[in-house]
């Protein structure tokens, strides 16, 4: 036969809590909320073993998602937890609660709780059960507005590990560009046909902006394109010319650069027939004058067998 559970006059007096201090003794166990034997006596105004015993005596009534009791590890875990709880700060007997507390209690879902009117005999009872239940609701409104709150900021941190990656993607391709870059070198050969007047241009103005000391132009008919292309030049590179005469129109046009660009040095030697330009440490054999490189069939060949400093030396000569 059913029993129910009576509460007396001389029973403890329960206590009355508003619903945020109910809302804090649901736990999160097994991944389900409950609530605990001690905690729910107490809110109804009862001993704990009171409690168990009219459980028991009507256990059919309360299958494993109703009530279960917790294990060691659970039991521990929940005395860590209640030293910190409003329960405790609200209630100086909960502290001789969690110190006799010896048996591993029983937790309660919102069923099992609901199951527990039905056993409760008492106006009393009736107004805590109704209070739990609004504590059980509010608390899944909570649950659910945080798991949506955490689903944004999931989708907020997603997206910037996908901003990271393809950062690091990025930055990853720009250096390998700039590694290719580092060991580009410019051909050692290179023949220019009828014509090939932008290409020819092309090649003079990378081994111009390339030069990091010096630049040296051995010719014999330069003329303003010459100068044009010295300008390219970086600021601290020095630049010399050794050709067969000075025009007036060179040297006009040689005054206007000097004035506007960084100075480029024109000495007048007639002891070299063929065009050299010496880039740095390295010298080029240059197949025809440079203003006139790439419109007939020529070539731009790298030499090793000399240095510039020999063909400076077999060329210099008193400066114009």
């Amino acid at each position: 036969m059913n029993q129910k559970l009576s509460i007396c006059n001389d029973a403890l007096q329960p206590i009355q809590q508003p619903l945020e201090v109910i809302e804090n003794l649901i736990l999160n166990i097994r991944g389900k909320q409950v609530m605990l034997d001690r905690d729910l006596a107490r809110l109804y105004g009862v001993e704990t073993k009171v409690l168990n015993q009219a459980v028991k005596r009507n256990i059919e009534r309360f299958p494993e998602d109703f009530m279960f009791q917790l294990t060691k590890e659970e039991f521990e875990n929940w005395k860590s937890q209640i030293v910190t709880s409003n329960w405790k700060s609200q209630n100086a007997t909960s502290n001789s609660i969690v110190k006799g507390a010896r048996k591993c209690p029983y937790a309660f879902t919102e069923n099992g709780i609901a199951m527990l009117s039905g056993l409760l005999n008492s106006p009393i009872a009736i107004h805590v059960n109704i209070q739990i239940m609004r504590a059980f609701v509010a608390m899944r409104h909570t649950l659910l507005n945080n798991n949506q709150l955490f689903n944004r900021i999931e989708n907020i941190e997603h997206h910037q590990l996908l901003m990271i990656e393809r950062q690091d993607k990025t930055e990853s391709q720009i250096e390998t560009l700039f590694q290719a870059l580092s060991k580009y070198e410019l051909p050692k050969e290179n023949v220019f046909y009828n014509n090939q007047l932008f290409d020819a241009h092309i090649l003079m103005s990378q081994l111009i902006e390339s030069a990091q000391k010096r630049i040296v132009v051995i010719d014999n008919y330069v003329d303003a394109s010459v100068l044009t292309l010295l300008s390219k030049r970086k600021q601290e590179v020095s630049a010399e010319i050794y050709t067969y005469k000075m025009s007036d129109q060179f040297s006009l046009d040689l005054e206007k650069h000097n004035a506007q660009y960084p100075v480029v040095e024109v000495y007048v030697s007639k002891k070299s027939h063929d065009r050299f330009l010496i880039i740095d440490n390295t010298v080029y054999h240059v197949g025809a004058s440079i203003k006139d490189l790439g419109k007939k069939l020529c070539a731009v060949i790298q030499m090793s067998s000399i240095t510039p400093e020999e063909i400076i030396g077999k060329v210099q000569t008193t400066h114009s």
